[in-house]
């Protein structure tokens, strides 16, 4: 069952179906869904990634999400992502915000912004 492993509360998504299954549970939650679409070779996701964890550990009323494009690309293909890191923000299956780049300070306020 290595389909999703956790970091902090950064849930990273290996399957369609664990994917599927988190992002469903994210949207019944009706919490705030944070989803990073990363790569394993992308500098700025690995500068990036500890913050996202730091985030995750405060902001436990926030459900985040990891998804490698590498792995899978329809996912990525399916949200239109064309840079990374490009993190996505979504309430109850809509997107209300998007941040391209390894943007610390506007990750951090579109998630205070979106999850009050």
């Amino acid at each position: 069952m290595a389909s999703s492993t956790e970091e902090g509360q950064v849930i990273s998504c290996h399957t369609l179906e664990a994917w599927n299954e988190q992002l469903q549970k994210g949207n019944d939650s009706k919490k705030l869904i944070v989803i990073d679409f990363t790569a394993s070779w992308c500098g700025p996701c690995r500068v990036i990634s500890p913050v996202l964890a730091e985030l995750a550990k405060k902001q436990t009323n926030v459900v985040f999400l990891k998804v490698d494009v590498d792995e899978l690309k329809t996912v990525a293909a399916d949200w239109d992502v064309e840079a990374m890191p490009t993190f996505i923000f979504l309430k109850e299956g809509k997107i209300v915000d998007k941040v391209v780049g390894a943007k610390k300070d506007d990750l951090q306020s579109a998630i205070t912004k979106h999850s009050a």
